[in-house]
């Protein structure tokens, strides 16, 4: 019996354009990014590496870029968080049938963009048991550690625990560390569909 739930956060809560940074990036004629700057991207999801040398590697790498336009094109992927869900969350949240977690692959200019910008985020994040981004907690997805983490550090088994993300391989991940999954279809599925989808107690 499901006892708890863990949802990501981008295209389950907030809705993004993942294309869209490479868009802006192909403006300054960067069509595509090499293997160590790939490497780098996931290291500052692990918070590896500060803001400010994150942005310092891709200046020194691309002469055209200025700070603010790789902010802007960084960010471009965040889109809009329909209240809805938020409105979703606070109900299964009230129910106390479920703990309920986030674990999120993200990094620190991300978070602020999405502090400044959705001014409801504090109530969001108020609605979780814990609140997990992984470049607070040096893991990140699909990594199968970074789900023993989670498991470990709440005194969770992994039979009794749903997790909820858009990317199959961090499903695939979850499976593996003996987790229910829901493999959410971004732009066919919504999770407010949740217990339609997984025939849970509401």
């Amino acid at each position: 019996m499901i006892k708890n739930i863990i949802f990501d956060f981008g295209d389950v809560f907030i809705n993004l354009d993942k294309a869209a940074p490479q868009r802006y990036f192909e403006k300054w004629g960067i069509s595509e990014l090499d293997d160590k700057t790939i490497r780098i991207h996931k290291d500052y999801e692990k918070g590896l590496f500060s803001t400010e040398e994150f942005i310092e590697y891709h200046l020194g790498k691309f002469a055209k870029l200025t700070e603010e336009h790789f902010i802007t094109a960084w960010n471009s992927i965040l889109k809009d968080f329909p209240r809805y869900r938020l409105d979703f969350l606070k109900q299964i949240r009230n129910t106390e049938k479920y703990k309920l977690f986030l674990l999120s692959n993200t990094n620190d200019l991300h978070i602020n963009w999405v502090q400044n910008n959705i001014n409801f985020y504090q109530a969001f994040k108020s609605y979780f048991d814990a609140f997990y981004l992984s470049h607070e907690i040096n893991l990140r997805k699909p990594d199968e550690d970074i789900f023993q983490f989670v498991l470990n550090q709440n005194n969770l088994k992994a039979q009794d625990t749903l997790f909820i993300d858009d990317t199959q391989e961090h499903i695939e991940s979850a499976k593996h560390s003996n987790l229910q999954t829901w493999h959410l279809q971004a732009g066919k599925e919504d999770v407010v569909d949740l217990f339609k989808q997984k025939h849970l107690d509401f």
